[in-house]
């Protein structure tokens, strides 16, 4: 048998309501048999790629997504990576871009596509966007160009518009159209035709050095969202929590939180203590800029680390990573600051 010429793609089912169908008796949703792809979406038949499947053994709802799983995703990637062109992960949507943002970080000089995908009803659903999501995302994974992947980075497709994933938030828990990418234009766009953007890509040239999973990741990280009112004794209780390495604070507008001298003396004696603080605005969109405003001056000068125009999932993904990988305390804020796989905006 002569070799194909077609892209292989894997597509790898973590659970999510992408591969749930209905009971029609029972009305219940149960997990589908990912191994019976073709006969329930025969569309695929026409793409012109050779499709293999794997299954988690236990399918997860996204809601119990943890580092565990993202190592366990980042393997089967790296057990397979020679063998297949594109990789296509169905997740749940409630936690897709964490689980795209943590394994951006993860795969290490990464020349395929890995793309996101999933859906709001279930796949054998009549009103389902399960089918559009799942073919386009299997498509845009097998476009090759003079014999190499177009997109070489980890992605995120949702209705009609493929993302970094990095940059996506979740928006809308009703709509077919659930991500945003706040502050990064999409990848791509499917209407009657697949558009690629080819200048939103991520520019990766070919590197001699070895695709890598890394996996060790640090999950002692918490979130603080400012709000009025919010007083010393919760700041301080979250900050003395045992083992604590690093906090995501969600910040007014362009980075802007009290300026009261309790709040800055707490997050000062915190990171004196070794706290990294990173600082990302609670806006959807938008960007960090400490020291234009009175209000965030102070953070800057204690040294609180700017997320510049990063998403909070990404941020607290980025965290994970530098932490698992032991980054030490003086070069934290500039490995923070600094775009690893797109991630923010880069600026001095």
């Amino acid at each position: 048998m002569e070799p194909s010429n077609k892209a292989r793609i894997l597509l790898i089912y973590t659970g999510g309501t992408i591969g749930m169908v209905k009971d029609f008796e029972t009305k219940a949703l149960k997990a589908f048999n990912f191994k019976k792809l073709l006969q329930r979406i025969p569309e695929l038949k026409q793409l012109d790629c050779d499709i293999e499947t794997i299954s988690f053994e236990t399918p997860i709802d996204s809601s119990n997504m943890n580092p565990a799983q993202w190592i366990s995703m980042a393997e089967i990637i790296e057990s397979n990576y020679e063998q297949f062109d594109g990789f296509v992960v169905l997740h749940g949507s409630d936690t897709m871009s964490y689980s795209a943002s943590a394994l951006s970080f993860m795969l290490e000089h990464l020349q395929k596509p890995v793309v996101f995908t999933g859906s709001q009803l279930p796949i054998g659903d009549l009103r389902t966007d399960a089918k559009e999501n799942l073919i386009t995302a299997i498509q845009i994974a097998s476009q090759l160009e003079e014999g190499r992947p177009v997109v070489r980075e980890v992605c995120l497709y949702f209705e009609y518009k493929l993302y970094r994933g990095n940059r996506t938030t979740k928006v809308n828990a009703e709509h077919f159209k659930a991500f945003t990418s706040p502050n990064y234009p999409a990848l791509a766009e499917s209407g009657v035709h697949l558009n690629i953007v080819h200048e939103n890509l991520l520019r990766r040239e070919i590197s001699p050095a070895p695709f890598k999973v890394r996996k060790l990741l640090d999950s002692h990280i918490a979130i603080i969202k400012m709000f009025p009112g919010i007083n010393a004794t919760v700041l301080n209780a979250i900050l003395e929590i045992r083992d604590l390495k690093a906090i995501v604070l969600e910040t007014y507008g362009a980075g802007n939180a009290p300026s009261e001298a309790w709040f800055i003396d707490l997050l000062k004696q915190a990171i004196k203590r070794g706290l990294h603080i990173v600082n990302v605005t609670q806006c959807i969109a938008g960007s960090v800029q400490m020291g234009q405003y009175e209000t965030s001056s102070a953070l800057k000068e204690i040294g609180v680390i700017s997320g510049k125009d990063i998403t909070t999932e990404a941020a607290v993904c980025k965290l994970m990573f530098l932490l698992g990988n032991e980054t030490e305390f003086a070069d934290f804020k500039t490995a923070f600051e600094t775009p690893i796989c797109g991630e923010m905006t880069f600026s001095s």
